[in-house]
């Protein structure tokens, strides 16, 4: 149950996932470094950018507030994910293997079920149903405000919403994208950002 509670809070509200490389802004929220960045960036991009915010309290920062790398929050999310790893190599099984425990490679958000080789072969391919590493639980993936999966993200807010909240009046008129789609984008966007700075830091070497 402790361990439980301590992976809640190591877990950044952006991609979801145990922090990677943390960085933590001037309202003390933090987000996986990566994660951070992009939203920053898309911010900074947007027409109508005046100033960061805080994609958790929407709290209001200047650039020179940038986000700060937290050595000892890296430190210890990097411990919970290695426990988290050996545990799920262990725990987690096929749902639908009743007769035997056979060894999930993939949960599905939205139908909340693990899945082994064979079965992954046969589940829908359809979009709404996102796949991702196996885990015991997907509470932690679910909209705290209508206890549904979160399966979009809404480019406006920089949030991973449900399907209720899409249609919700604060997200009227918003972006939203699926999971996969978001995902793609934001790498693409990641290595586009790593490829300027590459060559930046060549041409500085010059």
């Amino acid at each position: 149950m402790a361990l439980a509670a301590l992976k809640e809070e190591l877990t950044c509200s952006i991609c979801l996932n145990i922090y990677t490389d943390p960085a933590t802004l001037k309202c003390g929220h933090s987000f996986c470094g990566e994660c951070i960045e992009n939203v920053l960036e898309t911010q900074s991009a947007s027409a109508n950018f005046k100033c960061f915010t805080c994609p958790e309290c929407r709290g209001e920062f200047e650039a020179f507030s940038m986000p700060q790398k937290n050595v000892s929050l890296h430190n210890i999310a990097k411990h919970v994910l290695s426990a988290k790893q050996e545990k799920a190599v262990v725990e987690i099984f096929c749902t639908y293997c009743i007769q035997s425990q056979v060894p999930a490679i993939k949960s599905c958000l939205w139908c909340e079920a693990s899945l082994c080789d064979d079965h992954l072969k046969v589940h829908s391919k359809s979009k709404e149903h996102i796949l991702i590493e196996p885990m015991t639980s997907t509470a932690n993936r679910k909209c705290s405000i209508h206890d549904n999966a979160l399966l979009y993200y809404c480019t406006e807010d920089t949030l991973c919403v449900c399907v209720s909240c899409s249609l919700a009046e604060e997200h009227k008129g918003h972006h939203i994208e699926s999971l996969n789609e978001a995902s793609e984008r934001i790498k693409g966007s990641l290595r586009d950002l790593l490829r300027n700075l590459t060559l930046k830091r060549q041409e500085t070497k010059m």
